[in-house]
Parts: C-alpha cells; structure tokens; sequence
C-alpha cells in the first residue's frame, strides 16, 4: 500500500483523490477560465432570445430581432429584381419576334431565360435541355407543337394537356388496343407501316396491310403523308426522330395504350418576363425556328 503524501503547511486541501501516493489538490479554478464560462454562458442565452433557436411544434423561436437566412437571400432577391425591373418591363412589352433585335434586350434575355430554365424546366428537359424519354429534345428542330418563338412562348405559358389552364394545347391519342379499336393483328401492321417510315420494320410482309389501317385510322391526326400536325401535336413519324421511342416493343405499346403525356403551365408560376426568356432561351439553343 502506497504511503499518503506529507501535507505542508500551506498546501491546500485535497479531493480526497489518491493514485499511486499522488493525492489531488482541491484547486479552485482560474478566475479567467470561470470568468470566460460564465461570459459563454450569457452570450449563448442572449443568442437564443435575439435570433431563431428553439424548436416548437410548428417551427423555430423568431428572435427578438427577427432575423433569418431566408430574410437575407429574399432582401438579395428584391434588390436583384429591382434593379432589373426597368429591363424586365421592357422584355415584358417588347413584341417576341422583336425582341431578337435588341441586342442588349436578347443578351439579358438569353442569361435571364438560362437560368429560369436550370430552375424550372431542367428537371424534365435536362441540364443541356436535351430531354429523355417521355421529355422532348429542345436542341433538335422536331416540334409537336411548333418551333417559332411565339408558339414555344404559347406552349411554356399555358401548358399541354394541364386542367390548370383553359387555354393548354390539348390533343389525346385514342388508346387503339386498351379501347379495342383495332385488333391486335391490326396494330402489328400499323406498327410495321409506321417502323417502315423511316427504317426498317419487323415484319415486312405487313407493310403494306398496315398503310392501309395508317390511313384509315392515324392520317387524320398525323396527315396522309404522316409529317403530323402542330395544330394537333400529333408527332412527325418520318423522321425518325421518336418521344418515346421507335422500336417494335415501344410502338406497339404507344398505339395500344397511347401517351398523355402533360407539362404545367408556367403563367400562375413565372412573369411574363420570365416566361419571355426563357421562350427567347430555347428558342436560340438551336432548334428554333
């Protein structure tokens, strides 16, 4: 056992503490270091009075002073659209195929609509706006519903097939198979005709069978020559250019259950200056017409 230490005179007493004959003294603490506790202590609860802190059931205590990050990032958003506002009044009333010919109109425009689209439109069309399945290509030049600025300014306005907008271009392929417009040996041949357009079909003895049915059935919404109809958004199928895809598996599912496929109107969620830009944005990316 080890030996209790000799206490001199002076010494202050110990905790009680023992380790290997080591006792422990009962220092009291530093003056500074409580001194710097306590002024912590008092900055933390005057922090959680001024600012937004602690948790309730439907959100954070405000702060005496009212302040949030959300607060900062909309005061930078008004000061933004204000000093804007002269140029973003001008886009709003500018004629749309006039606006191209103000360079510095265009130039604000284009960088404006860029950025309204990487928020808004990129989620379906892509960063590079060059689409996916079920999403159309905006870089290419094969418009459903035309490629003029003032058509594409008409679809990102009211939408296609949304019930939020009266005015939404609306168009619905019959469902030939699910309703039992045709049969299925029916749609095999019409599948053929339309693969035969602009490649090569399954089956080429049905071609010709299936030309017939086209022209009973589809040349009223994609036209005799089957180039379709912007009116109608009923799809070019000659130039091999496909939505949804041009395989066999993929045609035949889209004539047996058609495709309804719908975009939202942007009116109730952009400006019209927005909807302006980036009208003028996709409409320069290459495929405008």
């Amino acid at each position: 056992m080890s030996k209790p230490s000799v206490k001199h005179k002076g010494d202050p007493d110990t905790t009680g503490h023992v380790w290997d004959g080591i006792e422990e003294f009962d220092n009291p603490m530093p003056r500074w270091w409580l001194w710097t506790l306590y002024v912590c202590i008092f900055w933390a609860i005057a922090y959680t009075i001024a600012y937004p802190a602690w948790p309730m059931i439907k959100g954070a205590t405000p702060g005496l002073l009212g302040w949030s990050t959300r607060g900062d990032v909309q005061a930078d958003i008004d000061a933004v659209n204000e000093s804007n506002a002269a140029i973003n009044a001008r886009l709003a009333s500018t004629d749309l195929t006039a606006i191209g010919d103000d360079g510095e109109l265009n130039t604000f425009a284009v960088s404006s609509g860029a950025a309204v689209f990487l928020t808004w439109c990129a989620q379906c069309h892509g960063s590079g706006a060059a689409g996916a399945k079920g999403y159309p290509n905006l870089l290419d030049d094969d418009w459903l519903w035309g490629g003029d600025i003032e058509s594409i300014h008409t679809t990102i306005s009211h939408g296609i097939r949304t019930e939020d907008d009266d005015d939404a271009r609306y168009s619905e392929m019959p469902a030939f198979g699910r309703d039992e417009l045709l049969e299925r040996g029916e749609i095999d041949q019409v599948v053929n005709y339309v693969m035969s357009l602009s490649g090569t079909p399954q089956d080429a003895s049905q071609v010709e069978a299936g030309a017939v049915i086209f022209a009973d059935n589809c040349a009223a919404c994609h036209a005799e020559d089957a180039t379709g109809d912007r009116d109608q958004g009923a799809p070019n199928l000659k130039d091999a250019i496909w939505l949804w895809g041009g395989d066999y598996a993929t045609l035949t599912q889209t004539v047996n259950n058609a495709r309804f496929g719908v975009m939202p109107n942007w009116n109730t969620r952009l400006s019209e200056a927005q909807v302006r830009a980036v009208a003028i944005y996709v409409h320069q990316l290459g495929g405008g017409e």
